[in-house]
């Protein structure tokens, strides 16, 4: 089977929102100041759009990113991770906040529990 590719129904090419994306990531820049960037270069694009790709694609480049550097942690002989909890209010009920960080502060996972009992097996 054949995995679909993401960017299937958008019309700007994979690249350009990638380069939105990692611009509105990287640097300390609001979306109107990505959308500023882009449109020196030629690009038009609304930062309503530019916001619209962050939530839909930075889930996705994030695990890109993250998968090949675990993986290469993963064989070095001295990685180590840890889980923290914290809790967080949300509309007004308190949940656990769970996320597992490895030794340099990068988050792994994170995963919000309304119990805390029920983690991921």
């Amino acid at each position: 089977m054949t995995k679909r590719s993401p960017f299937k129904y958008f019309k700007t090419s994979p690249e350009i929102i990638r380069l939105a994306v990692m611009l509105y990531v990287r640097f300390p820049l609001s979306l109107r100041n990505v959308g500023d960037l882009l449109q020196e270069r030629g690009i038009d694009v609304n930062h309503e759009t530019i916001r619209l790709w962050w939530n839909r694609f930075g889930p996705i480049f994030a695990s890109e990113i993250r998968q090949p550097r675990v993986q290469q942690l993963r064989a070095f002989s001295r990685w180590q991770w840890h889980v923290d909890e914290v809790f967080v209010k949300i509309n007004g009920e308190r949940h656990d906040l769970w996320r597992a960080v490895d030794h340099e502060g990068e988050v792994l996972e994170s995963v919000v529990t309304k119990r805390r009992n029920k983690l991921l097996h």
